[in-house]
């Protein structure tokens, strides 16, 4: 299990999650930062971009904050990587 910091911005018109340089996610999503929807979302966006089951990415720190500290059920950031690089080439076709 690896922890990743995740910038969040909500109420975002277009959902995306980007892999930044420094090993950072950027994500972007439609739901609002209401009684925790924005969380939910973010958690969710990350979980289908890596293809890992929701319950495979849990929040650590960061809940009021955009942003965040999550833990992903992966072995290590190369194989986080690889499943992010996938879904990237998957949404191309």
């Amino acid at each position: 299990m690896i922890r990743v910091v995740v910038r969040a911005h909500p109420g975002a018109r277009v959902e995306s999650l980007r892999l930044l340089p420094d090993g950072s996610l950027d994500a972007r999503v439609r739901a609002p930062a209401l009684d925790g929807r924005a969380n939910a979302a973010t958690l969710a966006a990350v979980a289908a971009a890596a293809r890992l089951r929701p319950h495979q990415v849990r929040l650590v720190r960061g809940e009021r904050s955009r942003q965040k500290l999550v833990a992903i059920d992966v072995a290590n950031f190369d194989e986080l990587r690889d499943r992010l690089g996938a879904s990237d080439r998957n949404a191309e076709r």
